[in-house]
């Protein structure tokens, strides 16, 4: 049974950073790999936001309203994926979640969501 746990969330000033982290585990040996992950982030009321998508190609994009601030990074030794948020706005409040796609020993490559984890930024 593979987990995603998330962490880092809080609450932040204007102008601070935070760095999200979301752990993949399961059985011993299981996990191979990651082959693409991406960060999402939602408020009340409103749809699910693409903030940073790292395909299974290579690259990294990012939404608009975050470029040039947040960076998203992996850590396959860690079975782990990061979200560095810096320069926080107070519109960058939201639930965010991640979602990885891991490359399996024993079966296919799946993808899973994480518990998300709140982020809010006081003005």
């Amino acid at each position: 049974q593979v987990q995603l746990v998330e962490s880092g969330g809080g609450l932040v000033q204007a102008g601070g950073s935070l760095r999200l982290s979301c752990a993949a585990s399961a059985a011993s040996g299981s996990i191979s790999g990651i082959n693409a992950m991406a960060w999402y982030r939602q408020t009340p009321g409103k749809q699910r936001e693409l903030v940073a998508a790292m395909p299974d190609g290579g690259g990294t994009n990012y939404g608009d309203s975050v470029k040039g601030r947040f960076t998203a990074s992996t850590d396959n030794a860690k079975n782990t994926v990061y979200l560095q948020m810096n320069s926080l706005k107070p519109e960058d409040t939201a639930v965010y979640y991640c979602y990885v796609v891991l490359r399996m020993a024993y079966g296919p490559s799946f993808g899973y969501w994480g518990q998300g984890t709140q982020v809010t930024v006081s003005s």
